[in-house]
């Protein structure tokens, strides 16, 4: 199959699939990986597209440079604004009667959605639920991404969709950067996993996978992770998945809410 490859698109087009990666999906962000493997074919001496196939064949390991290439990492706190606010309304309120509520944010990148949740809960949740306590597992495949969320420090872009009253109070501002309070850092724990091969143990009342599987993840990979996420989810917990993403066939009993397209929840919605 790789002696068919004369070009970087021919490469991407045989590549990504035998990493259970579904080409097609990437749509807007082709050119960006497309540099990115210019470059790393120019840095390994390669001649051209099909020398590095051949290398991939030759070379075992490069399997998983190549699958780094590939990561598209868009992050900022309440990204999509009209998402977290249904779950600071509706989802976390409904959790919060059966304590503690523990939630998973797989593909967690720089730490911004994690983080999103613990100030939803710091700012409007926690006051009418004083006895609540919220856990978060923000999981992520890679290290760097991890270790820049763990550190908790922002530009201020990253803050532009937050509510404004939220930032003073949870925030230090450090010159350029904006670092959030350690207590609230600490709500979140980050681990490094792959959400295709590992997930948390027991119930879950929240999973968010945004613009990640249900969008990259070849069909029988999505349909594995699904069937993961249900698995975790208690009997009323909710799924959060992109903008513009949709579950694939058979979503098992999860129901989306009629206020927020993007939130499925297992049961009645109330």
């Amino acid at each position: 199959m790789r002696d068919s490859v004369r070009s970087e698109e021919e490469l991407l087009a045989w590549a990504p699939p035998q990493l259970g990666l579904r080409w097609r999906s990437f749509r807007r962000n082709k050119r960006q990986v497309t540099r990115r493997v210019v470059l790393r074919i120019r840095a390994l001496g390669l001649r051209d597209a099909r020398a590095y196939a051949a290398y991939l064949e030759a070379n075992a390991t490069e399997w998983a440079q190549l699958e780094a290439l590939c990561v598209v990492t868009i992050s900022r706190f309440y990204r999509d604004r009209p998402v977290f606010d249904h779950l600071t309304a509706h989802v976390l309120p409904g959790l919060a009667g059966e304590s503690p509520v523990r939630v998973w944010s797989a593909g967690c990148a720089s730490g911004e959605e994690p983080y999103s949740i613990a100030l939803a809960w710091e700012h409007q949740v926690s006051p009418r639920f004083p006895g609540a306590e919220l856990q978060v597992l923000a999981t992520d495949r890679d290290a760097t991404l991890l270790a820049r969320a763990a550190d908790g420090c922002y530009r201020h872009s990253s803050l532009r969709e937050l509510p404004a009253a939220w930032i003073a109070p949870s925030f230090t501002n450090t010159g350029e950067l904006w670092c959030l309070d350690p207590a609230l850092r600490r709500t979140v724990v980050f681990e490094q996993q792959d959400l295709r091969r590992e997930a948390p143990d027991g119930e879950l009342g929240l999973i968010l996978c945004r613009n990640l599987a249900f969008s990259y993840f070849a069909l029988d990979v999505q349909r594995a992770v699904l069937a993961t996420f249900v698995a975790r989810l208690r009997p009323d917990g909710a799924l959060v998945i992109g903008r513009g993403e949709t579950l694939p066939d058979h979503a098992h009993d999860l129901q989306p809410s009629a206020d927020c397209a993007y939130v499925y929840r297992r049961g009645h919605f109330s």
